[in-house]
């Protein structure tokens, strides 16, 4: 992961081609990878402030900014105007999560150990609670398809009141792993999530995460503005970017430590990675999104198409059968990856 930050030096270039009036895709890949090293800084400053914070304190943390560097690219691209990228963007974090990054991480563990275990209760926990939050995503799209309201009006009102219902949820969420059964959570993780000596000052800490994330807006700026014309150009839809690209971009850094963790033999972090960061973009980042567009006077609602839906809904089911014996293999891996590539193909026509 330390490698990632050579990749910094990425960032000045992204600003010196955006300064220089190079080409829109250009602009567009030097800045999505210049987030990536950057989102990796983020995580490892969330640790070092969680583990100033203490074990109880440190968990809210890193479970709240975890998925910063995708909210901030949403936020940026909702005052562009870009609500469809935005939406697409939610449902495509989760499908990433569910099938790209467990598919991986069973993939690259199972080949180096040919069958490894995990908790059975803590996978079952995180699926069920998945499967109620996702409920949240589809009642909007069914609302939709069921009463008509061409103007979305109705639907972007109901769709506030069910992000208002989803926060409460992750605040219930967070009572319930990190206050009554924290230790469901943490059960066999000696590197349990904020558990941490701090390595760093508090102050040091504190400079690269105010550091950090203006270069995460800086870039997710530079990204944004570059996204419009570099669909023009290559073809790609709004749609695909949002529902593959953005999601890859923003959780790559997360992504590659579910990767990193399931090669080591712990099965259990880099499913609590995989799931739980499903969990979290259906019950903090999506309501997040839906109330800054209504404060940036960019009405979003979290009525998804009907092939989003049935995407997400298939994802959960499948990641529930998968993780519901307790093992993993690289054979379960790759065919989480095929059914992720199955859907990017679909989506890349769609």
């Amino acid at each position: 992961m330390r490698r990632l930050r050579y990749f910094l030096a990425l960032v000045p270039v992204a600003a010196a081609a955006e300064w220089m009036h190079a080409s829109a895709a250009l602009v567009f890949a030097l800045s999505a990878l210049a987030i990536v090293p950057l989102a990796a800084l983020l995580g490892d400053a969330t640790e070092e402030l969680a583990g100033h914070a203490g074990p109880v304190a440190g968990g809210v943390i890193n479970a709240s900014l975890g998925n910063l560097a995708e909210l901030i690219i949403g936020v940026l691209a909702l005052r562009a105007g870009m609500v469809d990228l935005v939406k697409a963007s939610i449902t495509g974090s989760i499908l990433g999560n569910l099938l790209l990054v467990l598919g991986a991480s069973q993939l690259a563990g199972g080949i180096r150990f040919k069958t490894q275990r995990f908790s059975r209760q803590l996978a079952g926990m995180n699926t069920s609670l998945l499967v109620v939050t996702v409920v949240g995503l589809v009642v909007p799209s069914l609302f939709l398809e069921a009463h008509p309201d061409p103007q979305h009006r109705l639907t972007v009102q109901m769709s506030e009141f069910v992000a208002a219902l989803l926060v409460v949820g992750y605040a219930l969420s967070l009572v319930y792993s990190m206050g009554t059964h924290r230790s469901i959570f943490t059960q066999g993780s000696e590197a349990a999530k904020g558990s941490h000596a701090p390595a760093w000052s508090l102050r040091r800490t504190l400079a690269v995460l105010v550091a950090v994330s203006a270069g995460l807006a800086w870039m997710s700026e530079l990204l944004v503005g570059a996204t419009q014309e570099t669909v023009r150009s290559t073809g790609l839809s709004e749609f695909f970017v949002g529902i593959v690209l953005v999601p890859i971009i923003g959780n790559a850094a997360e992504h590659s430590s579910a990767i990193v963790m399931a090669m080591k033999d712990r099965m259990d972090l880099a499913l609590g990675i995989a799931l739980g960061s499903s969990v979290q973009v259906a019950l903090l980042v999506a309501p997040v999104l839906v109330f800054s567009g209504l404060i940036l006077r960019q009405p979003m609602d979290l009525a998804f198409s009907p092939f989003e839906t049935v995407s997400v809904a298939l994802a959960v089911w499948i990641a529930a059968v998968v993780v519901q014996d307790g093992e993993s293999n690289w054979l379960e891996g790759a065919f989480l990856l095929l059914v992720y590539a199955v859907l990017a193909v679909a989506f890349y026509f769609f």
